[in-house]
């Protein structure tokens, strides 16, 4: 077994935490080798009274057909790969493995990469905003990245294929799983065009804690966020967040101080982000990269 599929693996099992599988990934890059039993036991830190057990899951049938089910209907790239972003590998808890399906030269170090979330239930102002600032966003060869939920996220994939642009979908589900239903033409038209991206391996539905955990992987991989429409304490300002831990450039569109999906990015802007007003807001962000 080849030291990726090794990773992948471990991953699919669920049998150990992804610290201690990085601290495994960690110790496989330097020595370029697989760990022998009783390495991996050490390194994983399994107790003796479970051994047993992690062996015969490891080694189970059920789990060599879930790996090669995976790499056959998708691709993957491991935390120790050398086409693996340098910013998500500097992130906060990074995922150790990433499926994808798409173009993944849309990661590389030298791509501009733009984030952008907001409310699930938008009103027509994200639409007009987003139709306004991602025309020139688009022409300057700053691709997008969201999360492929419902509202904003799925208004910026459409957006950004209108005005022939790239696009990245991050998404907490399988990639054979579409999440909402009514995304299933666009998540296939990412995964030809743009690049789909889950650390969730095939067949893996939708759970609550999935989604603040694709969230870091946004954040992780972009320069700048840009936030348009957000209540209170939404999950977009959760992302918000996780981009400025990572030292990421926030920015938000400013709305109506009388509209309750607007309240979180004049929150945002109140406390230092930067209002974003016309499409050049956003490019000077990238203009020193």
């Amino acid at each position: 077994m080849k030291i990726k599929e090794f990773i992948i693996k471990l991953h699919l099992s669920n049998l150990i935490s992804a610290a201690k599988l990085r601290k495994i990934c960690t110790w496989m890059k330097e020595n370029q080798a697989i760990p022998d039993i009783k390495k991996l036991e050490e390194l994983a830190e399994i107790k003796e009274s479970e051994r047993s057990f992690f062996w015969k899951k490891f080694n189970s049938i059920e789990l060599e057909l879930a790996v090669d089910r995976n790499l056959y209907h998708s691709k993957a790239i491991t935390i120790i790969d050398s086409a693996y972003p340098q910013c998500l590998l500097e992130s906060y808890n990074p995922p150790n493995v990433l499926f994808y399906r798409g173009d993944l030269s849309l990661i590389t170090n030298d791509r501009k990469l733009l984030g952008i979330v907001g409310a699930r239930r938008n009103s027509t102002y994200s639409s007009v905003v987003l139709a306004k600032l991602l025309p020139a966003v688009v022409a300057a060869k700053i691709i997008t990245v969201s999360g492929l939920a419902q509202g904003v996220d799925s208004l910026v994939h459409l957006q950004t294929f209108a005005d022939c642009g790239k696009t990245i979908a991050v998404i907490g589900t399988g990639l054979d799983i579409f999440y909402p239903s009514q995304n299933r033409v666009l998540q296939q038209k990412i995964a030809r065009e743009g690049l789909l991206l889950s650390e969730y391996g095939l067949g893996t539905g939708p759970r609550r804690f999935h989604f603040p955990a694709r969230n870091r992987i946004i954040a992780g991989l972009v320069e700048t966020l840009l936030v348009v429409e957000a209540r209170h304490h939404s999950g977009s300002l959760i992302s918000a967040n996780l981009a400025l831990q990572e030292n990421r450039n926030v920015l938000a569109v400013p709305g109506p101080i009388n509209s309750l999906l607007s309240v979180g990015t004049n929150e945002l802007i109140k406390a230092g982000a930067k209002p974003v007003l016309d499409a050049q807001d956003i490019i000077e962000e990238f203009r020193n990269t």
